[in-house]
């Protein structure tokens, strides 16, 4: 068996490891940018829910910045030589924040509740045959065959575990205690002020001796982004996760005395943007159609005007920060003659279609005006449908969309982040996480499934590379954006980054030199 374990010498080392400079207690002011449309982690995955309620829920593991697995609920675990059981050994003295203990059966129930929820959790637990409790404190998942990733597949956002005793037997989606979640993290949710601020406090009877540190969270709901500069600048905040301005204001920001900034806590994530373009009907369903968009769009101007050079453009589905990345593929260079060419063989008859950009501020709506003129240069009719977080969620969800913005997370693996935007089994209607576009190819769905369980890793570059090759011919979607996300801070904030996570569960760490 390997035996995977932070032994209790090392967690004391870690711990004690500038422990005379640690501080307790204080308020750290954050913004959240927008205002999450829930809390409930196991039903909502928003990039914001993540950010606020990864404090609130934890998963089995933590990653650190080379995406290495960390303790977190589970304190050990032993992955079997052939591949095929995952035996995680729990934390003891856990409870829940309502003073229920915390046990392996919650950690079971977790993997029925996110069954039907979670598109990411759905896909890496596919490769799973069975998850038992044999005791109070060890869960063990036996596979259905080996699958390397699978050990990515715990973090709070891929993963976060969910109360039993508040869910079973209960609507999930309606549940009365969406509303005040009830997680094992180090801090507690106290009230959601909504439309101003979202109050969390540190959980005394946390698991961890010595943690978190601070006393208080509250993330602040400023929607004018010009605001959210201004609250940091006059101290109103003190951090400013990414994207929580606009770009061009970072760099006056991050030049102001006591500001420190990092591109760090992004490294599990790799947030690809893109445009979902509509496989079922319209012009989007034209492959010629899709390819002429791509031409079309001049990417290296977004990146560098739009974005302030805060990004890679990406050239196909993997983003160049993620494992099994290859740049041999067809290119789409900015060439508006040549989408011109596709649209004329096309015989486009001149039908808008509708833009839907992401509801996260001025810079997304910049950017959709920036792809609306591009594709009016080339003849393509553009009307732009914009909406709050709650109507894009259900836009996209329902397919009730010609084009939309959006950026999901890779996970470090194309299993695991990846091939739920391209394989026909995750078209789920009711969900904006996973194959929203409705791309179906039958033959690169058996390659994705084939490359997830391949032991070799040249072999498993060799399948990405050719379903990579595939997929930027087919255009599915239109890829946008390799995006970069600084986080602004007080330099007196310390420790606030410690996993390739950040934001999302870094906060247990976090203390503030008064």
């Amino acid at each position: 068996m390997k035996h995977l374990k932070l032994t209790t010498f090392l967690v004391a080392a870690m711990l004690a490891t500038g422990a005379a400079a640690q501080q307790d207690g204080g308020r750290l002011d954050l913004i959240v940018q927008p205002e999450p449309p829930g809390l409930m982690l196991g039903l909502v995955q928003n990039g914001p829910t993540q950010m606020v309620a990864g404090q609130i829920y934890e998963g089995l593991l933590r990653y650190n910045t080379d995406l290495e697995p960390q303790p977190s609920l589970a304190k050990s675990w032993e992955i079997a030589e052939d591949g095929m059981t995952y035996t995680f050994h729990l934390n003891e003295g856990v409870t829940w924040h309502d003073g229920t203990p915390f046990s392996a059966e919650d950690v079971v129930f977790t993997t029925k509740f996110l069954q039907d929820n979670h598109a990411r959790f759905r896909a890496a637990f596919s490769h799973v045959e069975s998850v038992d409790a044999p005791d109070a404190n060890t869960v063990v998942i036996n596979m259905k065959e080996p699958y390397g990733p699978f050990i990515n597949a715990f973090e709070a956002g891929s993963m976060p575990i969910v109360p039993k005793h508040i869910y079973e037997g209960t609507d999930y989606a309606t549940n009365e205690m969406n509303a005040t979640p009830i997680g094992t993290g180090p801090y507690k949710f106290v009230e959601w002020s909504k439309g101003s601020y979202i109050h969390l406090t540190k959980n005394d009877d946390y698991y961890i001796d010595g943690l978190p540190h601070i006393e208080d969270l509250y993330y602040r709901v400023v929607p004018d982004a010009a605001s959210r500069a201004v609250a940091f600048e006059t101290g109103e905040v003190s951090v400013l996760p990414g994207g929580a301005v606009e770009n061009w204001d970072v760099k006056r920001l991050t030049e102001m005395d006591g500001v420190c900034s990092t591109s760090k806590g992004w490294e599990f994530f790799a947030p690809h943007a893109w445009m979902w373009l509509n496989n079922r009907e319209g012009p989007t369903a034209d492959k010629r159609f899709r390819q002429a968009v791509m031409f079309a769009l001049d990417r290296e101007f977004v990146k560098d005007v739009v974005w302030n050079g805060f990004g890679t453009v990406p050239t196909g589905p993997v983003s160049s920060k993620t494992n099994f990345y290859t740049d041999d593929v067809p290119q789409y260079p900015h060439d508006p003659e040549k989408a011109k060419e596709l649209l004329a063989e096309m015989n486009y008859d001149g039908t808008p279609v509708r833009v839907l950009p992401l509801p996260y501020g001025e810079t997304w709506q910049r950017w959709a005006e920036a792809v609306k003129q591009n594709l009016e240069e080339v003849g393509i009719k553009v009307d732009i449908d914009s909406a709050d977080v709650a109507g894009w969620n259900e836009k996209t969800a329902s397919w009730d969309y010609d084009m939309a913005f959006t950026y999901l997370y890779q996970y470090g693996d194309p299993a695991l982040g990846v091939a739920r935007n391209y394989t026909a089994d995750q078209i789920k209607k009711g969900s904006p996480w996973n194959n929203v576009e409705g791309y179906e190819n039958p033959e690169l769905d058996k390659m994705w499934a084939a490359a997830a369980i391949e032991p070799d890793n040249e072999k498993r570059q060799e399948m990405y590379t050719e379903i990579q090759q595939q997929i930027v011919e087919d255009v599915p979607v239109a890829w946008l954006l390799e995006i970069e996300f600084p986080t602004i801070y007080r330099c007196n904030i310390k420790n606030l980054i410690t996993t390739g996570i950040g934001l999302n569960d870094g906060l247990r760490d976090a203390w503030i030199e008064q």
